[in-house]
């Protein structure tokens, strides 16, 4: 192997880590040994709450037996196969998750990630529209693969990486709607949104901007995507933000909260969408796989049969209503994809939390920190996040 920047060879183990992870992430001052509903444990005996949730991916929290139970199971029962063989656990899973949804985007192909998930549907609106230009909004993010990193904001700039794009791309303001109308043209095969950003700092969109966008995708014959991968499967109190705004797009991808700890990924789809579809339009070796679909199925029961939905709407007013305290000034978001804004940098804040063992998530904003709590979150929970900031100094 040579190096490409002097075309020598390169010597073996040369800054290689002495754990041999590659140095790519930036790491909260914490190690974990295990955790338990919403608290993590350290090696030193400490319990840390858990508002962070693994970038909002422990939906349950940690150990629900329930889940745990579907995991056993599953594993037990048949741990692989492929989608060359047809499984119940696989259609069960995708009519749960299509009925939960409940907005007539009833076909749905299961991947293994957000990013994968944002790819399929923007090669699908493409190939479906037969147009080479995408249309996504300031501050988004949608992963760091070729298509999905296209359309994340500030991607090309920071880490993209590839040399060119694979389609013509363009951003629109969050708060213009009349520049988001003027926008998408005949030529725009697909705008890809996410009705509440995350990275960005869990900035709900105005509802007007998004019935802009449905709108204005229907004159110009252009499928309209919902990112839900950060903001769906109940995170926003409802099943998908898509629900909480009353506005349908042609496709919604998810992921994060929908396999709760396991990783799986879906891409939901409306009739007229699926009605494109053909034999090996799409593909994917472990996604539908019999355990992630026994995941999917179990976390959509447990939100749904233990109320979380309304759980997530009650926890996330209290916040609003009492944490407006100490260095917090306003909440911003929804459900449990809350943004606190404070006075001083986010990441202080951040920092004196997790001195009082609870951990936040920061953002794009430098002055939000992000709250992605489990759905299990309780009001004890909340009073320990107020005292927490009324000791920090403004």
């Amino acid at each position: 192997m040579q190096s490409p920047a002097t075309n020598k060879p390169a010597a073996a183990g040369h800054n290689a880590p002495s754990d041999h992870l590659a140095p790519v992430y930036a790491q909260f001052p914490l190690e974990v040994v295990d955790a338990q509903g919403v608290f993590l444990n350290t090696p030193d005996g400490r319990r840390v709450l858990d508002l962070y949730g693994g970038h909002a991916v422990a939906a349950l929290g940690y150990g629900h037996p329930r889940w745990l139970a579907a995991l056993t199971n599953q594993a037990k029962a048949l741990a692989f196969q492929s989608n060359a063989v047809p499984l119940d656990v696989r259609k069960r899973a995708a009519t749960r998750l299509a009925k939960f949804c409940g907005l007539g985007l009833d076909t749905v192909f299961f991947i293994n990630s957000g990013a994968e998930a944002n790819e399929n549907a923007l090669k699908l609106a493409l190939k479906i529209t037969g147009r080479r230009e995408v249309i996504a909004v300031e501050g988004s993010f949608h992963g760091r693969t070729a298509a999905a990193g296209a359309v994340t904001w500030g991607a090309q700039k920071k880490w993209y990486g590839f040399p060119q794009t694979p389609f013509d791309v363009s951003f629109i303001p969050r708060n213009d709607h009349a520049a988001a109308s003027a926008a998408i043209t005949e030529k725009t095969g697909a705008v890809i949104v996410e009705p509440v950003q995350g990275v960005a700092g869990a900035l709900d969109l105005p509802k007007e901007l998004l019935e802009t966008l449905r709108k204005r995708c229907n004159e110009t014959g252009t499928v309209l995507i919902f990112d839900e991968v950060q903001c769906g499967v109940g995170r926003t109190g409802h099943p998908f933000a898509a629900n909480l705004y009353g506005v349908t797009p042609d496709m919604i991808t998810t992921a994060k909260a929908l396999g709760a700890g396991f990783p799986v990924s879906a891409l939901l789809m409306s009739n007229a969408m699926a009605a494109h579809l053909h034999v090996d339009d799409l593909g994917t070796t472990f996604g539908g796989g019999p355990m992630a679909c026994a995941m999917v199925e179990a976390v959509v029961d447990i939100i749904e049969t233990e109320n979380l939905l309304e759980n997530v709407r009650l926890r996330s007013a209290e916040i609003r209503e009492r944490c407006i305290v100490g260095p917090v000034t306003a909440v911003q978001g929804a459900g449990f994809l809350l943004g606190l804004r404070t006075t001083r940098p986010a990441k202080d804040i951040q920092a004196a939390l997790l001195k009082q063992d609870i951990l936040t998530g920061t953002s794009g904003d430098p002055h939000i920190v992000r709250i992605l709590a489990p759905y299990v979150l309780q009001s004890e929970h909340v009073e320990m996040l107020r005292a927490a900031l009324l000791r920090i100094e403004q």
